[in-house]
């Protein structure tokens, strides 16, 4: 019997037409990361915008009346405390713990509590709020929440309801909202595989690429093609930077872990009394807190409030430095920021106490560029905080543009994240998500 074979054209037709690449369900998933990377873009610029706006009004305030702080911070963190211990519980802290458990757990109405749009519209709105009252709190955390629950939302409306696919979204909004913060793309991927996916995935590497792409795209048409910090163009000889290396890492290893020792309260250890006062009042709790970080920076005279964005640039360009002290007093405004709940991120603190104490080591070693150390106090930092070392250096490298620092950086995350795990045993978002999918777990039962 003779089979009839379709010509060599037709043969390749079909051959190319019948590839997954060109499936509807593949284009469908496309059209979807590309309108959430936008999504995403914009309203990570609009709260970036948003942020500076409520920072500069306290601060416009302040200027006016320099006390102000002493009943305005404390009324803030009461509000929003009233505000979280309820509907909005899951808006508290950073936001990236709870996209790592919504991530882990498959569970639709699980989900829905951590991302759904008012808990996304309520994290950008406290964390204004906070900001304008003077927290020591940073926007890059709740980015990361909000990218998630938009890209979450944008893949349910596009009819992909299966509980991987959804993963998938969820990972790649994360990825999307820190590329979109920090306008660096690179630190996005970065982020997204080593700190919320924890591994790396052919399939998930381009979901994520995807989506930072088009976020990012939208931060580069809007605000342009900038560092975060500026340009720095620092550097340091091999033998200053051996020194430095060390200095910082383990100053930035063991602070950082000290750092998540004490926001990570729990019902046993040094803290529970702290834990079981905050149970009893929590609004009342919450106010003290917020009066004991207006008192540090009404009477140290420091700027310890807000993202520490300004002081982290400083410091980093060397237009102007900070006390020796700056670090030590905005290490304990973000810990008083994050015991009272107030939403917001530890990314940008984190940043700014690094670069402090950077500056701080720099004065004791002789000869050696106080921005290059600054630099790696603030990538050392970082990583004592997160345990996430390629993020720290990657994101360290992008938000200043420089590379001739890359293996210091690489060098002193790698230590930092080594001296930190000996401090404290458990990564600070991981051990948050934890809790989040445990008391989910507890609920179940």
């Amino acid at each position: 019997m003779t089979v009839n074979k379709p010509p060599n054209g037709e043969r390749w037709h079909r051959q190319i037409t019948g590839h997954e690449y060109f499936a509807p369900v593949q284009w469908r998933r496309r059209a979807a990361l590309w309108a959430g990377g936008i999504i995403v873009g914009v309203a990570a610029i609009l709260f970036a915008r948003g942020s500076d706006l409520a920072f500069a009004l306290f601060r416009t305030l302040v200027s006016q009346i320099p006390w102000l702080p002493l009943l305005l911070t404390p009324a803030v963190f009461a509000l929003i405390a009233a505000l979280t211990n309820g509907r909005f519980r899951q808006t508290r802290g950073s936001g990236i713990p709870q996209v790592i458990a919504a991530i882990e757990v498959e569970d639709q109405g699980f989900r829905q509590r951590l991302l759904s749009l008012p808990i996304t519209v309520g994290k950008m709105a406290l964390t204004l709020i906070g900001l304008a009252g003077g927290g020591s709190i940073g926007r890059e955390g709740p980015t990361v929440h909000v990218g998630a629950g938009l890209m979450y939302w944008v893949g349910k409306r596009f009819g992909f309801t299966e509980p991987k696919a959804l993963s998938r979204f969820i990972l790649a909004g994360g990825g999307a909202g820190i590329a979109a913060a920090f306008n660096a793309p690179l630190a996005g991927v970065v982020f997204a595989i080593e700190e919320l996916a924890g591994s790396f995935e052919n399939r998930v590497s381009g979901i994520i690429l995807t989506a930072v792409i088009f976020a990012g795209a939208v931060s580069l048409g809007v605000l342009g093609n900038y560092a975060y910090f500026g340009r720095v163009d620092a550097q340091m000889q091999l033998s200053q930077a051996a020194l430095a290396v060390l200095a910082c890492g383990i100053c930035g290893g063991i602070g950082g872990g000290l750092f998540v020792r004490a926001i990570s309260l729990s019902d046993h250890g040094a803290f529970a009394w702290l834990v079981r006062c905050r149970r009893r009042a929590p609004v009342l709790f919450a106010a003290i807190c917020g009066l004991a970080l207006a008192a540090l920076g009404v009477f140290t005279g420091s700027a310890i409030f807000g993202t520490g964005y300004e002081e982290a640039r400083g410091l980093i360009q060397a237009t102007h430095g900070e006390a020796t002290t700056f670090w030590v007093l905005k290490l304990t405004a973000n810990v008083l920021s994050y015991w009272a709940g107030v939403p917001g991120g530890i990314f940008s603190p984190a940043l700014a106490v690094g670069a402090g104490m950077g500056h701080s080591l720099a004065g004791l070693l002789s000869a050696a560029d106080s921005s290059a150390v600054a630099l790696l106090g603030m990538a050392a930092f970082l990583a004592g905080v997160t345990q996430t070392p390629i993020t720290a250096a990657v994101i360290s490298l992008e938000l200043t543009a420089n590379h001739s620092m890359i293996i210091p950086l690489l060098a002193v995350s790698l230590l930092a994240r080594g001296i930190s795990s000996l401090v404290c045993h458990a990564p600070v978002y991981r051990a948050f998500a934890d809790r989040i999918i445990a008391e989910h777990e507890r609920a179940a039962d």
